[in-house]
């Protein structure tokens, strides 16, 4: 089988982390007789998937040029389970795999498939989770006669970060990610950073 080892760390100079997810994922590839081509991602943060070398290697995946992503650790492809379970949807659509060595993760076996599914079902149900959570503050603040409507503006720290990350080439979905891990407020008392809250937050600028 042919697959992509995809090694990242967060910041440059991590050689020895490299070379540990390295010797991991050989490890594993000398056991199960697969070609590993490699792809690194070095000094790129693991809060979202929009990574130069983890699109390159969805486009080879997508190709049908190599049959599986193979990482050492989960974390090493995303911290966001979100990610991970959306990741798990596309790669069953196009017919890939995903293996994760440390959780025993490997959708080309029903076992592994399984435990990959379980772990897509929990993270749907936490978004669905936080949706009734903000659907629930939401309904409470109005019962206390708080205004709920929507935002006019945002703050011009808030804007000034938008406008930088549209710069550096960031989707709507990973701005809003990146605003609500680091709890950045939106304004009017808001709860959560959507695609759409930042579209329409430039949109009004």
């Amino acid at each position: 089988m042919r697959v992509i080892g995809y090694l990242r760390v967060s910041t440059l100079g991590q050689e020895y982390g490299i070379e540990a997810q390295r010797a991991a994922i050989a490890a594993e590839a000398e056991r199960c007789g697969w070609q590993v081509e490699w792809v690194e991602d070095a000094g790129r943060s693991g809060k979202d998937i929009d990574r130069p070398g983890i699109t390159y290697a969805l486009t080879q995946l997508r190709s049908g040029v190599a049959d599986a992503l193979v990482v050492s650790k989960l974390d090493r492809l995303s911290r966001s389970l979100a990610d991970f379970a959306r990741m798990l949807e596309t790669a069953s659509k196009q017919g890939w795999g995903v293996v994760a060595i440390d959780l025993g993760i490997d959708t080309t076996t029903p076992t592994g498939e399984l435990v990959a599914n379980i772990m897509a079902a929990v993270s749907r149900w936490e978004r669905r989770m936080i949706g009734q959570r903000t659907k629930e503050g939401l309904a409470e603040a109005k019962r206390r006669g708080v205004k709920v409507g929507r935002p006019r503006s945002v703050s011009p720290e808030a804007r000034d970060r938008i406008v930088q990350m549209r710069r550096e080439g960031l989707s709507y979905g990973a701005i809003a990610k990146a605003l609500n891990d680091d709890c950045v407020p939106l304004p009017a008392g808001g709860h959560f950073w959507f695609a759409s809250s930042v579209r329409s937050a430039i949109n009004n600028l």
